[in-house]
């Protein structure tokens, strides 16, 4: 198992925020506003320059309005 945030099912898990947050009409400045992050937080984490701890994940799918193993089941599908 590689150890980076380069591998393709990280990248592929960033798509899938960035469509959930695009699906929800919501901007980054929105979705750092439900969190109380600063804006820089989503943009690393939808540029794949950081990833997210699950605690973070299940925060993120939260303010998304997303189930979180909806995200995880399609990134297990592919």
């Amino acid at each position: 198992m590689q150890k980076t945030i380069h591998t393709q099912q990280q990248q592929r898990l960033c798509e899938l925020l960035i469509e959930a947050r695009q699906k929800a009409n919501l901007t980054q400045i929105q979705v750092v506003e439900r969190l109380g992050r600063p804006q820089s937080f989503v943009a690393k984490c939808e540029g794949g320059e950081r990833r997210l701890d699950v605690i973070e994940f299940l925060a993120v799918a939260e303010a998304l309005g997303v189930e979180p193993g909806s995200i995880l089941a399609a990134l297990v599908r592919e």
